[in-house]
């Protein structure tokens, strides 16, 4: 199996190094997995603007990365027979549509792969109310398809953890973020990983900082809303709520654990979250668009990850479709790649635009650790 050197990770270090010396980031983490083991656990800068040093325990918002750690929740309760992809949402969730409507006809999987048609609505602006599940089940209930399921991929920023929370809340009997942690992070040993805080967790979540337009490199009409208002999410109170898609708190060590896992065929120290034929199933692309109806970019979507293999993606200049992950706001980016048996995660806190900066600060990182292996 390719492993990295002494030399290899000197060379990786120095990179990571650079890329906080240049203002890139306040902090950051890199972890990488190869075949099993931890070989690289980097972490530099401060964990804000005035903050402490950051180190490798140091917990950090997440933002969209937390997308697949709800997703493998769903994912084991398809293997325990409690629902079925091709389900149609209202079989577990009454309540979510009438009968013979349009909003109907939305399957387990094109919530998966974001192809469910409603990606935005009125309720992504009042995040006062996020923290409320039942204001959540009631806006999901009353939400209107923005595009015909099935037809049209369109990133569902929020709403894929809502939907996804909710399916796993309503076929196990458990909040999602106590699943989760039960039956993903727990088994994995990812103690310092969470949907949320708990209350009897303190709130040493590093500071977000966003960068303003002027000490950016690029300017495209790609991604979400500009990201550098970051106040709302270094409240306690959005590290306390419950968003399956936004609201992980955690470290990259941990979610490159996740991902070496996956990338292992769902099993790894003894411990299987999924059966390989399951991880199969989830990251192979089920979903591509030249322009995302949320995004306007190419994109690819396996069952709730990114796959590879685009020009656009953050997994690297020369990335496989095989290869799969997510992305978190303009901050982290995790992958795996089961040709190689590789599990990355980079984490930082200094929120740069998404669809460059976010891409080519994760992008070059992605391809040394890939073409180091290679070599």
């Amino acid at each position: 199996m390719p492993d990295l050197s002494a030399d290899d990770i000197e060379q990786l270090r120095a990179q990571f190094d650079r890329q906080l010396d240049v203002g890139l980031h306040h902090g950051a983490q890199l972890a990488v997995y190869v075949d099993g083991d931890l070989v690289v656990d980097f972490a530099g800068g401060s964990t804000g603007p005035d903050g402490d040093e950051t180190t490798p325990e140091t917990r950090h918002l997440l933002f969209s990365c937390t997308k697949p750690f709800a997703g493998v929740g769903l994912h084991q309760l398809v293997e325990q027979g409690e629902l079925d992809y091709d389900d149609r949402v209202v079989e577990h969730w009454p309540e979510f549509a009438d009968d013979g409507t349009q909003k109907a006809s939305i399957t387990v999987r094109q919530v998966l792969s974001h192809t469910a048609g409603i990606p935005f609505g009125e309720f992504d602006d009042q995040p006062e109310r996020w923290g409320d599940w039942n204001a959540v089940v009631a806006a999901m209930e009353d939400i209107e398809p923005v595009f015909e399921p099935g037809t049209t991929p369109a990133y569902h920023a929020t709403n894929y953890g809502w939907l996804v929370g909710e399916l796993v809340r309503r076929c196990s009997g458990q909040p999602v973020e106590e699943y989760v942690a039960e039956n993903v992070f727990e088994p994995l040993g990812m103690g310092d990983t969470g949907i949320g805080l708990r209350d009897d967790e303190p709130d040493t979540v590093a500071t977000l900082a966003g960068y303003e337009t002027s000490e950016r490199c690029h300017d495209v009409e790609e991604g979400l809303e500009d990201p550098t208002d970051v106040a709302a999410f270094n409240q306690e109170a959005t590290h306390r709520a419950v968003i399956p898609a936004a609201n992980g708190i955690g470290t990259a060590r941990d979610m490159a654990r996740f991902y070496a896992c996956l990338a292992n065929g769902g099993s790894l120290d003894g411990t299987q979250l999924l059966t390989e034929a399951t991880v199969d199933e989830a990251t192979t692309t089920h979903a591509e668009t030249e322009s995302d109806g949320t995004l306007s970019r190419p994109a690819r979507y396996g069952l709730g990850v990114w796959t590879g293999g685009l020009a656009a993606d953050m997994f690297g200049a020369a990335s496989k479709e095989r290869m799969f992950g997510h992305a978190g706001l303009g901050s982290s980016f995790g992958w795996g790649d089961p040709e190689l048996n590789v599990g990355f995660a980079l984490v930082t806190n200094g929120i740069r635009e998404e669809s460059f900066e976010h891409a080519a600060r994760v992008g070059q990182l992605s391809d040394a650790v890939r073409l180091l292996l290679q070599d």
